[in-house]
């Protein structure tokens, strides 16, 4: 099992989220011209939100199939452009029917 305590792990995504942000505005004194710079700046936050949430979502379930079912229902109901609470609402309901079952099951 993994002993490094929890903290340790905040103050490091912390850490690189803080310096993404503030070495920019440190090191370029002038403006950002370059759309591909701009573009990969601009989607640095949710591709940190990615990385941080989508592992958890399987690491939260005692069965892969309910978390890849919970994960299956979250994204369609985000394209379908449902508020973020029904998307959560759902795939929560999901993953909890998924589990119900098979426990039954087994």
């Amino acid at each position: 099992m993994n002993n490094t305590p929890f903290w340790l792990y905040l103050l490091v995504m912390a850490g690189v989220t803080y310096l993404i942000r503030m070495l920019p505005m440190v090191l370029l004194k002038k403006r950002i011209q370059n759309r591909f710079i701009l573009s990969f700046l601009h989607y640095i936050p949710y591709t940190v939100l990615s990385v941080m949430t989508i592992p958890a979502i399987f690491a939260a379930t005692s069965y892969r199939l309910s978390a890849w079912l919970g994960f299956l229902a979250a994204v369609v109901m985000a394209l379908c452009k449902r508020s973020l609470v029904s998307v959560a609402a759902v795939s929560c309901c999901v993953v909890f029917v998924t589990e119900s079952i098979i426990i039954r099951c087994l």
